[in-house]
């Protein structure tokens, strides 16, 4: 097993998707062409009693920000009300080829109510209304890819901290 340790992150605090490709711009191309590639996508998040709920997502990269819409009173949304800690996984496509590697992102969905971007959104994206709407704060980003059919190599990104790369025979 080896570790390669890159120069860290310039920032401590959750970042957010422009925070993620300014720090790590070819890891952040992979990430988003993975989410890119597909539709729907598997949201964790949390329920009253703490136990994990997974439900299915569209997910939208849009000035800067990874977003989350939800229908209005989704249990994910009011889940994420409650406790905003979440993880994405991107959908891993068809068979076992996995293009691209696994890639999921953990963080904290933050609600927006700010009608301006609200409606920056709704422009752009044209969702059914009324809805939910969160952008995230990361907290963590990982791709697990095979690497010359020899090695599970397993990329780790967290703010502020240097891009951790694992290759395991």
């Amino acid at each position: 097993m080896t570790s390669s340790t890159p120069p860290a992150a310039p920032s401590g605090a959750p970042a957010n998707w422009a925070g993620f490709v300014t720090a790590e711009p070819a890891l952040a191309a992979t990430v988003e062409a993975r989410f890119g590639a597909f539709t729907h996508h598997v949201l964790a998040t949390l329920r009253k009693d703490g136990s994990p709920r997974t439900t299915g997502l569209e997910v939208r990269f849009l000035e800067g920000e990874l977003w989350l819409g939800m229908m209005p009173g989704s249990v994910k949304a009011l889940d994420l009300r409650r406790d905003p800690r979440f993880a994405l996984q991107a959908n891993p496509g068809d068979g076992t080829g996995m293009g691209g590697g696994d890639v999921r992102v953990g963080g904290r969905a933050v609600e927006v109510e700010d009608a301006a971007t609200r409606a920056r959104y709704v422009k752009e994206v044209e969702p059914p209304e009324p809805f939910h709407l969160f952008r995230t704060e990361l907290t963590e980003v990982v791709r697990t890819h095979v690497e010359d059919d020899a090695y599970l190599v397993v990329q780790i990104w967290q703010p502020g901290k240097p891009l951790r790369t694992v290759r395991r025979t």
